[in-house]
């Protein structure tokens, strides 16, 4: 662009320059996505039941990190009498399964696999023990009775409990069985209901409640969970109740037990 400038008579003729700025555009922010991933598995699947020919054992799905919804499949499998050797139980892919004749002198576990939009990932729960046969069950007439057969002023007892393994070394299942007898004769109860849970919290997974076997026995197995200690002991709270009574009252009982973790 270009003035005139006049001075003295003179005209002289000069450019301005004219800056030009160019608009700076604003850059879009953008969010990061959240990291997406398949399940991550905190604590081991459990069994709850009684390893007796003939009797359902309940898996549990164990503990799960997962950064979306998540979905769970179960397939059993029977393993030697050592625990090893494990091969798949073909249709046994329900969240329960009835021990057959071909379990018997073996051990099972499940296998669950957790999936969820981005994968799938799987995770064994421990060995039973051995499943016994259903013919060796049978009591003795008179040493065992229905727990509806039980009432005030009997009253139920925990007095055996029995842990596997004792003391606890690695980190691993934890099988526990517990005894429930009748207090005015002694006898063994079958039917009983029977629950139990690791103190404190969050040092074991929680088992759900388990019926006792025609010889007065519930086992369960309890797997480490985010608190598992190195040393110290794990204290269990277990309360045996007759169906449909109140889990405080009727002829109910309580009693805490503990195991020695020393790893």
């Amino acid at each position: 662009m270009k003035r005139l400038l006049t001075a003295a008579g003179l005209t002289v003729a000069f450019s301005v320059p004219i800056a030009v700025f160019a608009t700076m555009g604003t850059a879009e922010s953008s969010t990061a996505s959240q990291a997406q991933y398949a399940p991550t598995n905190t604590g081991a699947p459990g069994i709850s039941g009684s390893t007796v020919e003939g009797s359902t054992l309940t898996a549990t799905t164990g503990t799960w990190a997962s950064s979306s919804s998540t979905t769970y499949s179960f397939q059993w499998q029977r393993c030697n009498a050592s625990g090893a050797a494990c091969v798949t139980i073909a249709g046994a892919t329900g969240q329960t399964y009835v021990l057959q004749t071909a379990d018997v002198g073996n051990r099972v576990r499940v296998v669950v696999t957790a999936k969820n939009a981005d994968g799938s990932t799987v995770a064994n729960s421990g060995v039973t023990t051995a499943v016994t046969s259903k013919s060796t069950q049978g009591t003795t007439t008179g040493t065992t009775v229905a727990v509806s057969s039980v009432n005030l002023p009997d009253r139920l007892v925990v007095d055996q409990v029995k842990f596997q393994p004792n003391p606890v070394r690695t980190v691993g299942p934890i099988t526990a069985r517990f005894h429930i007898k009748e207090t005015q004769q002694g006898k063994s109860v079958s039917d009983a209901l029977v629950y139990a849970i690791g103190l404190p919290y969050s040092r074991v997974t929680v088992p759900g409640e388990v019926k006792t076997d025609a010889q007065g026995w519930a086992t369960m197995t309890f797997s480490p969970a985010k608190f598992f200690p190195r040393k110290g002991y794990i204290t269990f709270f277990v309360r045996a109740r007759k169906g449909g009574d109140d889990v405080l009252a009727g002829v109910s009982t309580r009693r805490l037990v503990q195991i020695t973790v020393n790893r």
